[in-house]
C-alpha cells in the first residue's frame, strides 16, 4: 500500500483546511486508516481513525473540530480541519493498517500544516 498525503499549508487561527490521502496498491487489504501528526520536538500523536464499516474516532485534542472521512471509490482519506489553533501546527501523516493474518502499518510522507496566531 502506498499513501500520498496533500493539502497542508499556512492558515490563520480559526480557519479551516482539508487534507487528502490517496491510497494505491493493495487497497483492498486495508482494514483501518488514520491520521497522525507530529509537532516539532514532540512525539507523533494519533489524531483520528476510521475502521472499515466503523464509526470515526478522534483524539481529545481535535474532537468536535476535525472530521475524518473516506471515499472508497477514489481510494482517498480526508481530514477536514476547522477552528484551527496554533497548537495544531504539525506535520500530518496518513496511516493505513492492512492485511489479514499479518497486519502491517503503512505510512505516507507528511504534509505540513502551519496555523498562525
Amino acid at each position: 500500500v502506498q499513501l500520498q498525503a496533500s493539502g497542508g499549508g499556512l492558515v490563520q487561527a480559526g480557519g479551516s483546511l482539508r487534507l487528502s490521502c490517496v491510497a494505491s496498491g493493495s487497497v483492498f487489504s486495508i482494514n483501518k486508516m488514520a491520521w497522525y501528526r507530529q509537532a516539532p520536538g514532540k512525539q507523533r500523536e494519533w489524531v483520528a481513525a476510521l475502521v472499515n464499516g466503523g464509526t470515526p474516532i478522534y483524539g481529545d485534542a481535535v474532537k468536535g473540530r476535525f472530521t475524518i472521512s473516506r471515499d472508497t471509490a477514489k481510494n482517498t482519506l480526508y481530514l477536514q480541519m476547522s477552528a484551527l489553533k496554533p497548537e495544531d501546527t504539525a506535520t500530518y501523516y496518513c496511516n493505513a493498517n492492512a492485511g489479514s493474518r499479518t497486519r502491517v502499518d503503512y505510512w505516507g510522507k507528511g504534509t505540513l500544516v502551519t496555523v498562525s496566531s
